[in-house]
């Protein structure tokens, strides 16, 4: 016994019916879907050749290149265009008294000269108590001075009170011209600070 439920023809059974004919009709596409089902395919087509072109070893060997690439950019910056990068590096530590080191860098890429650079560690208000400094004909790119020259222990005075260090230094950079740098920092709250000041 054949049923009409809802539009939808069913046997006994409950299978769906079909005519032959309202299928052909109702499965033809359009030409705008029959444009896009062609455009999909190829697409698909497009990307299995693509596969077979890019392989592991050629995407490993492009990262490589852009690996190198990237570190010829920094290092053409780093060592060839002409920069001036100047670092002075001071330590301050309480031991048996206050102990003060500096070290200067010269990070830029060209050599600086006429290098004077004066340490003073004084009170808060302004007296000098102990003075380090170091006269250096140049220092070269990428390299650094330090030494006794640069150390200095002061004894006597309590490790309970603040103090300034300042920092003066003069250069001649790779153009001739002078740079100057002068820096104070307080210290005394901590028994061991670092500072690292730039030009």
């Amino acid at each position: 016994m054949v049923e009409e439920e809802n539009g939808v023809i069913v046997n006994d059974e409950g299978e769906l019916l079909i005519h032959e004919d309202t299928i052909v009709e109702t499965t033809q596409m359009s030409a705008e879907d029959l444009a896009i089902l062609q455009a999909s395919k190829d697409a698909a087509e497009f990307v299995k050749e693509l596969q077979k072109e890019i392989t592991p070893n050629r995407v490993a060997t492009a990262g490589l290149i852009l690996l190198l690439l990237m570190g010829a950019i920094f290092c053409t910056w780093y060592w060839v265009i002409p920069r001036d990068s100047v670092m002075v590096e001071t330590l301050y530590m309480q031991r048996s008294g206050h102990l003060v080191m500096s070290e200067i860098h010269n990070t830029g890429s060209r050599e600086i000269t006429d290098v004077e650079i004066q340490v003073s560690f004084q009170s808060l208000d302004g007296e000098v108590l102990e003075t380090m400094g170091i006269e250096v004909e140049s220092i070269s790119a990428h390299s650094s001075i330090a030494g006794d020259d640069l150390e200095m222990l002061i004894a006597g005075y309590t490790v309970w009170d603040n103090y300034v260090i300042a920092i003066d230094l003069k250069y001649t950079d790779h153009r001739g011209d002078l740079q100057i740098m002068l820096v104070t920092h307080e210290v005394g709250d901590w028994a061991w600070e670092e500072f690292n000041d730039r030009n």
